[in-house]
């Protein structure tokens, strides 16, 4: 074997070391736990390819080398693989399971609360808020057609599509509810039943209440009896189901408002806000009673009463609470 030979042949085998060398020390380096001690968080945006998110990931510290990270990715043949969202990088986590995080695409879940009673106008004002969402909302959603409840969403999720979601929740809702309603109720659609049900909503925060508050209305409108509820005045006045300050006298004289359940017969043109499942539960099967009248009782709750003489003594007895506060 000629000098040449045997040179050509050490050639080669070192360089075959040395591959097998490196490509031991890219394996390595590819599953070895990182030295992160704590959860991060990693952003891919929509259509970012292997080499940003690699090099972002590198820029983080999440991982030490973004040409290993991409040999890796495309040795398995993921590099098309990798999905767009908000991902929660654990401690430790080697570039191996960074990339199965992607491939996966777990994304982080965030959540908001819409609280029951909200109108419209708070609950856009609420959504436009939320840097998360996407899409700002340029129009109010129809009163009273969202069901307010906790509702989870992935970053970048369109608050359209948020509005979108809480129509059909309400609407799935109110599918099971209607079909098990009291019988001989003084309204006969879900749209009134939505009316009906935000005015319970707005009239008290008990729990306890809300079935014997419906009760009181429902008597009052099978027997032709005027609501005569201060929220639907509100609502006339502002549209945001708050005031500010306390209803004057014109006000509740105020025949213009349409929405003055003092000055119309039955149920106002819309509802007055996002009633819950609580509220549209009782209105749909409300508590049996005789009593026509109901006033603040200084605990947070309400005097319900039969006769006008009871509910005027009740009436009595809340002005003197509110003075000895005053």
């Amino acid at each position: 074997m000629t000098g040449i030979k045997k040179y050509i042949i050490l050639l080669f085998a070192g360089s075959v070391i040395f591959m097998a060398l490196f490509a031991y020390l890219g394996y390595a380096a590819f599953h070895n736990p990182s030295d992160i001690t704590e959860d991060s968080v990693y952003l891919v945006p929509k259509g970012q390819g292997l080499i940003r998110t690699a090099r972002l990931l590198e820029e983080q510290g999440l991982i030490d080398n973004q040409d290993i990270f991409k040999a890796g990715v495309m040795i398995k043949g993921q590099e098309r693989s990798l999905k767009a969202g908000e991902f929660l990088i654990p401690p430790k986590s080697s570039m191996n399971d960074i990339l199965e995080i992607l491939v996966k695409g777990d994304v982080i879940q965030h959540s908001l609360t819409i609280p029951e009673g909200w109108t419209s106008y708070q609950i856009a004002e609420y959504l436009n808020e939320n840097y998360l969402l996407n899409d700002e909302l340029t129009a109010l959603p129809a009163e009273g057609s969202l069901l307010p409840e906790t509702y989870n969403f992935t970053r970048g999720t369109s608050r359209i599509d948020m509005i979108t979601r809480m129509q059909q929740s309400q609407t799935d809702l109110l599918d099971a509810l209607w079909e098990n309603r009291a019988a001989d109720l003084p309204f006969g659609t879900v749209e009134e039943a939505i009316i009906l049900a935000s005015i319970v909503e707005k009239e008290t925060g008990v729990s306890g209440e809300r079935a014997h508050v419906a009760g009181v209305f429902v008597n009052r409108m099978r027997r032709g009896m005027r609501l005569q509820s201060d929220p639907t005045i509100i609502y006339g006045i502002t549209h945001k189901g708050f005031l500010g300050r306390g209803i004057r006298r014109s006000e509740l004289n105020d025949a213009d408002n349409i929405y003055n359940t003092y000055q119309i017969d039955g149920l106002p043109p819309t509802p007055i806000a996002h009633p819950g499942r609580a509220a549209l539960e009782a209105v749909l099967n409300p508590m049996s009673t005789d009593d026509l009248y109901f006033v603040a009782d200084g605990t947070g709750g309400h005097a319900f009463s039969t006769t006008l003489a009871e509910h005027e003594r009740n009436v009595a007895k809340w002005r003197r609470i509110e003075r000895e506060r005053k």
